[in-house]
């Protein structure tokens, strides 16, 4: 019994620690972007087009790697996506032109898409049904714990080291913790037998319910708001607040130390008080007032300590969300389901990364960005009242 529960522990450490590693490059990208945009010459819009090419592939091939997951076992299809990722990231120390760094996010996306599903589907398999929020919340923490060490060690390895160096490290040590994960890594949920693999009619008959749709208004809300913010605040934060990219690392580093718990003591109070809704609203609602605050602040320590706040709560309802539909429509589909509500959450991550990158090209300022980021964030709220008024549906057979 000591020996399957360390194992358990083992496995989903190293869920955890591989799926992390995809956050190096991603985050990598915007905390170099000043950096980057000097370097290969590009605008704000074109930078802005880095998160969509990133976000478009990923967002469209969400519903076929959770069905994909379904069919054929999660363990494969994750492995097969932090490696063909990271490779891929290995790539950005020789790119030199806009149009390649382009091409290298849509390749970049594909096999991203192939991590985030599978990986929810793994690390949910270790815990009690009750206990999913919790499992969901500690799976997307490792993410933000990565970005901690990213945005504090990362300016300082700039200097000496340069931007391409470091993707190169980070990808390095991606490929390093995928193998390990194939190596001593359980061997995940056993695949559907032929004969109870689930079939895309099934796929239809779950967009009946109003429950996928109304929690897939929130998704697109709650990345859009997440990377919206991750994406361009060091920009914000040296360009219109006149801070050095230091000081922006630490901002950013602070807001991801804050973020990694509370991905998963969201999960675990959703989980506690089985009110998962109670957890989406309150987030919402603190989101919606310090995106106004963001914008009004100017004071260092302001910023930080309104950052902090966001932080606290732009992930903390992260579980709960995922864990929303699958109470109401089961399990046997469940990287089906995922992927459907992660496809709309990533729709929105692109069109608010690149519709705050265009405001601030016309604009010339990112105040109007990040007011739109709050005004969505009510958008949200109102649909989570609606979902509090859904009668119980009948679970699909």
């Amino acid at each position: 019994m000591l020996r399957d529960d360390r194992a358990r522990r083992v496995s989903i450490a190293l869920i955890v620690v591989a799926q992390s590693t995809q956050g190096l490059a991603f985050g990598g990208i915007a905390l170099f972007l000043p950096l980057i945009r000097d370097d290969i010459a590009m605008t704000f819009s074109q930078a802005g087009s880095l998160a969509v090419a990133a976000s478009l592939i990923y967002s469209f091939m969400q519903i076929p790697s959770g069905y994909l997951a379904d069919r054929f076992g999660a363990k494969r299809l994750f492995l097969l996506g932090l490696l063909g990722l990271n490779a891929v990231s290995l790539l950005l120390a020789v790119i030199d032109t806009y149009e390649l760094l382009v091409v290298n996010q849509l390749v970049s996306g594909f096999f991203r898409s192939l991590v985030f599903a599978p990986g929810l589907v793994l690390i949910t398999a270790h815990f009690r049904p009750d206990r999913r929020a919790s499992a969901m919340g500690l799976y997307i923490a490792g993410g933000f714990s990565s970005n901690i060490v990213l945005n504090l060690l990362g300016p300082v390895l700039v200097d000496p080291l340069g931007w391409r160096a470091l993707f190169v490290i980070f990808s390095a040590a991606g490929i390093g913790f995928s193998l390990l994960y194939w190596k001593i890594g359980g061997p995940g949920p056993v695949p559907h037998s032929k004969a109870n693999r689930p079939r895309v009619r099934e796929l239809v008959r779950l967009l009946r319910y109003r429950v996928m749709w109304l929690t897939g208004v929130v998704q697109f809300v709650r990345l859009g708001v997440t990377q919206g913010l991750r994406f361009w605040l060091p920009s914000y934060i040296v360009l219109e607040k006149g801070f050095p990219l230091e000081i922006a690392g630490l901002v950013v580093a602070i807001g991801s130390a804050v973020t990694a718990p509370s991905n998963y003591v969201g999960g675990y109070i959703s989980d506690r008080l089985q009110r998962p809704l109670l957890i989406v609203g309150t987030s919402l609602s603190v989101l919606a007032v310090t995106f106004v605050l963001l914008v009004v602040a100017d004071d260092l320590l302001v910023i930080i300590a309104v950052v902090a706040v966001q932080s606290l709560f732009i992930q903390a309802y992260f579980g709960p969300l995922f864990e929303i539909p699958l109470r109401e429509l089961g399990s046997k589909a469940a990287g089906t389901v995922t992927g459907f509500g992660n496809f709309w959450a990533n729709i929105g991550a692109l069109v608010f990364s690149y519709l705050i990158g265009v405001s601030k090209d016309q604009t010339g300022s990112f105040d109007l960005g990040f007011y739109s980021l709050g005004a969505a964030c009510l958008v949200a709220l109102v649909a989570t009242v609606a979902l509090t008024r859904l009668a119980p549906v009948v679970r699909p057979r």
